[in-house]
């Protein structure tokens, strides 16, 4: 039997597949990313409710309880239907914010609000379909694809954060200037959310090492890639031959194995969410940059977090030691302590260096994490773990945004 080092399928249609897997990944955070870097428009318009942390205090009980129901039935679920239900839920919902949004012709109000905030919702249960179903499906193919998921996860932050300075140095001056910047944002979105719809439907399941790596998971009792295997004009293998013989692991036991690396995840975003977004939109002071300070510092934590998934593709400085990746990520707390006192103390330039930095260790260290975790495992069990290990960095991110309210107090309401 040909190794798969030397198999030409594996390599065939690598960059191509690549791409795609960058722009389905900047798709699964693309209109989320945008509800957040609009939020001075949201906080304009509804200015007593907190929306910088009330919208994502939304979006990740919905987040969460989707994928973890999602990662207990795994198994059984066609990842097709899963991953296309949630590109298509984020195309209706961005949709949706701009319908509203047009309706209401950029009126606040506790009805209008309530309307956001049951969107942000939708975009919650959404990425939980998505982010959990493609990071499933690419674990059990070359590590380079879901490095490029991930980056394009972080490139959605980044992208939206520069349209963000752009627009506001274009309608700065212009009346109504954030709601033109706000429809904007949406307008692109949508745009963008239906071009993964299609990209996800028609162009990756025929991509030449997409259908042979997910021909590889089917043969060995994968069954959550027959549909996409049958889009990509392949016959489930061995639909016939007795299930015994692929006897894969209990979620609870790759759990147990892996425990470290989903700590690790959990860590991970508890500790960013603590700070971003909420944090650095509303605690960090005044500065000579005034309202553009808070913009200027989400935008250097989404280029860091893309550089920082980069990185590992240096495969001398990609961190592999289990040991090594738990340290690394006990260590980032001590910046909690460095973000406090440098917000009542510190300057905006040792701000912008210290966000700066969370966002390159934030993205570096997911990177290192889902790329090391499934190596060694059989399809099955690698779709399996990437979704626990999504099931985890959802958990980490919600009790992020939870620790996040702690820094009101003592400041009033």
């Amino acid at each position: 039997m040909v190794s798969h080092d030397q198999d030409p399928s594996r390599l065939e249609g690598k960059y191509v597949a690549m791409v795609v897997c960058w722009l389905l990944g900047n798709g699964c955070l693309f209109s989320w990313n945008s509800m957040l870097t609009i939020e001075d428009y949201y906080v304009f318009l509804f200015p007593r409710y907190h929306p910088s942390r009330v919208l994502t205090l939304v979006y990740q009980p919905f987040a969460l309880g989707t994928i973890a129901i999602l990662t207990y039935h795994e198994a059984k679920i066609n990842t097709r239907r899963r991953n296309l239900f949630g590109y298509i839920l984020f195309f209706l919902s961005t949709l949706l914010v701009l319908v509203l949004d047009l309706a209401t012709h950029g009126k606040g109000g506790l009805g209008t609000y309530i309307g956001i905030c049951a969107i942000s919702g939708a975009f919650g249960i959404a990425d939980a379909h998505v982010q959990g179903g493609m990071v499933g499906d690419l674990s059990f193919m070359i590590p380079e694809l879901i490095q490029s998921f991930l980056a394009g996860l972080a490139a959605s932050g980044a992208l939206t954060s520069a349209l963000r300075l752009i627009t506001k140095a274009a309608f700065e001056n212009s009346r109504d200037g954030l709601r033109k910047g706000a429809i904007m944002f949406f307008s692109i979105s949508t745009f963008f959310e239906i071009l993964c719809v299609l990209l996800y439907a028609y162009i990756f399941p025929k991509l030449p090492i997409v259908k042979y790596y997910r021909a590889k998971a089917a043969s060995e009792g994968c069954k959550t890639v027959s549909a996409d295997l049958a889009a990509g004009g392949i016959q489930t293998l061995h639909k016939e031959q007795d299930e015994e013989q692929y006897q894969r692991l209990s979620n609870k036991e790759l759990l147990l194995q892996n425990i470290d690396y989903a700590l690790a995840m959990f860590l991970i975003y508890a500790l960013t969410l603590s700070i971003f977004p909420g944090f650095l939109s509303e605690d960090t002071g005044s500065h000579s940059l005034g309202t553009w300070y808070a913009l200027v510092l989400i935008a250097m934590y989404n280029l860091c977090d893309l550089i920082g998934r980069y990185i590992p593709l240096l495969k001398f400085l990609k961190l592999v030691s289990r040991k090594g990746l738990m340290v690394s990520v006990l260590s980032r707390f001590l910046l909690i302590p460095a973000f406090y006192f440098t917000a009542k103390y510190g300057d905006q330039g040792w701000m912008i260096m210290l966000t700066s930095f969370l966002g390159l260790s934030n993205g570096y260290l997911t990177v290192c994490v889902l790329t090391s975790a499934p190596a060694g495992y059989k399809g099955p069990e690698q779709n399996a773990l990437g979704n626990l290990l999504v099931l985890f960095l959802l958990g980490g991110i919600f009790a992020g945004v939870t620790l996040d309210w702690l820094w009101l107090i003592g400041k009033g309401w």
